[in-house]
């Protein structure tokens, strides 16, 4: 009777150091690129909101290249130009502690003199705001 038995025989055992090492790989691969990563935002915890957006009611300053200004689609002159954001102004903004900032988006025409801009933003911080340029993007 011949001997069919096959020589090489299969050990149930299992080697874990494959295993192992393919383990410290990622280790060390995901300890690398975590500290790659660096944030871009300030760490702020945000209220919740049903919106999701967060909108910060803001006055919307136009200054053509004419030299004509809009406060919010309404014609004034420099003159009477504090006198109207006044009025805008009111309880309007962002809260910053204990106090209401209201925001002033400038949107300028790129043939106006800087004089112009200087002196719409100073009406605006003489009433406590804040300035934000607006530019498109290129």
């Amino acid at each position: 009777m011949p001997n069919f038995r096959s020589r090489n025989k299969v050990k149930p055992e299992f080697s874990m150091a494959s295993m192992t090492d393919l383990i410290f790989l990622l280790l060390i691969f995901f300890m690398l690129t975590s500290n790659l990563v660096a944030p871009t935002a300030l760490p702020v915890s945000l209220p919740s909101s049903k919106a999701g957006i967060i909108e910060i009611p803001k006055v919307n300053i136009t200054v053509t290249d004419k030299l004509e200004y809009f406060v919010d689609d309404q014609r004034v002159t420099l003159d009477n130009m504090e006198a109207v954001l006044s009025k805008k102004f009111k309880g309007e903004g962002y809260v910053k502690g204990d106090k209401i900032v209201p925001v002033a988006v400038l949107y300028i025409d790129k043939k106006v003199a800087v004089e112009h801009l200087v002196k719409v933003a100073g009406i605006v911080n003489s009433l406590g705001g804040k300035v934000s340029l607006a530019t498109k993007p290129e």
